[in-house]
């Protein structure tokens, strides 16, 4: 069966605070640990006022403390915006206090502007230019210590958590494939290159103490509610936020409308349709229909669900639906 995971964002709604963001997404990953789910990632991003999950180590230990089995992680850590001993150090953190259940997915985006980048970090371009010099200290750091390492990770240092590259571009794919790391496609926003990937990762991968064989995951917009038209309107808000995105006006999610058209031009809706492309919405006759054309068209070891809702009510609903249906489709 193909494991059905979950990376959220922590929406922050119109009218609602981080806080209750932040609250929602341990509701929802109990729920999730219940509902079978493999894993539950926070993604790092950075000066968004609709996204609460920026510090992203915190969240994680968050959502791992209010929960007992499910994997949690990271969808990702952007290593350029850090220093790879103090990502090291957080994430030996983590798995001290939670053994054998966190992940360390690494992206090469700052996750932000680049005003913001600069922000972060003095200089975000040398910083993803030395990614794959990054993720191989950081590897290195979490690693059982020799007794003449001067420089250690504490806690960190033998924990070994698991690494997972991320990516929307060939480029991902080919370090994931050289390193013999699992790799995570952004298809949910970026789909244009996801065969591409698949298939460069999957020629070219290296065998490692991590990874036999590769584990190709893909990104997947769900929204399910009981019937078509409900699941359409909830998936509006997303929609909206693309183009609110895209307009430089970005926001906290927007509240579901009827009819997306109304809220967009043509020349938008050909934008969002086409970064939305790996979406399920619908009824769980529609979202397993979709599913499951999407299965057999990448063929991945995974699926990571994500649903950047409005209403916490229907995305609960709305992940609910989906584990039931994975039973049928994977």
């Amino acid at each position: 069966m193909i494991p059905f995971s979950i990376l959220d964002l922590s929406p922050i709604a119109q009218g609602a605070t981080p806080g209750e963001a932040l609250r929602r997404s341990l509701d929802l990953a109990q729920h999730a640990e219940g509902w079978g789910y493999r894993r539950y990632w926070v993604a790092e991003h950075h000066n968004m006022t609709g996204i609460a999950s920026a510090a992203t180590s915190v969240v994680i230990g968050y959502i791992a403390g209010g929960t007992k089995n499910i994997r949690v992680g990271s969808g990702g850590i952007m290593l350029p915006n850090h220093s790879p001993l103090v990502i090291a150090e957080q994430f030996g953190t983590l798995a001290s206090l939670y053994p054998n259940r966190i992940d360390l997915g690494l992206g090469r985006a700052p996750g932000t502007d680049m005003a913001t980048a600069r922000a972060l970090r003095r200089d975000p371009m040398a910083g993803a230019d030395s990614f794959l010099t990054d993720v191989q200290e950081l590897q290195a750091y979490l690693e059982p210590a020799t007794a003449d390492q001067k420089i250690r990770a504490v806690p960190g240092a033998g924990t070994r958590v698991p690494l997972w590259l991320l990516g929307s571009s060939l480029f991902s794919a080919q370090l994931a494939a050289a390193l013999g790391l699992p790799f995570a496609f952004a298809s949910h926003f970026a789909p244009a290159d996801l065969m591409q990937a698949f298939a460069i990762y999957r020629d070219h991968f290296k065998s490692s103490r991590q990874c036999e064989r590769p584990h190709a995951m893909i990104g997947v917009n769900v929204f399910a509610a009981d019937t078509d038209a409900e699941a359409r309107r909830q998936f509006t808000s997303v929609q909206q936020a693309f183009i609110n995105l895209r307009r430089g006006t970005p926001g906290p999610v927007p509240a579901p409308i009827d009819n997306i058209a109304d809220y967009a031009s043509d020349f938008e809706m050909a934008q969002i349709e086409n970064a939305l492309a790996y979406s399920a919405v619908g009824s769980a006759k529609t979202v397993e229909h979709e599913l499951r054309a999407i299965i057999e068209k990448a063929e991945p070891d995974e699926l990571m669900l994500t649903g950047h809702f409005h209403d916490h009510t229907a995305r609960l609903r709305s992940f609910e639906i989906a584990a039931q249906v994975r039973d049928r489709v994977a």
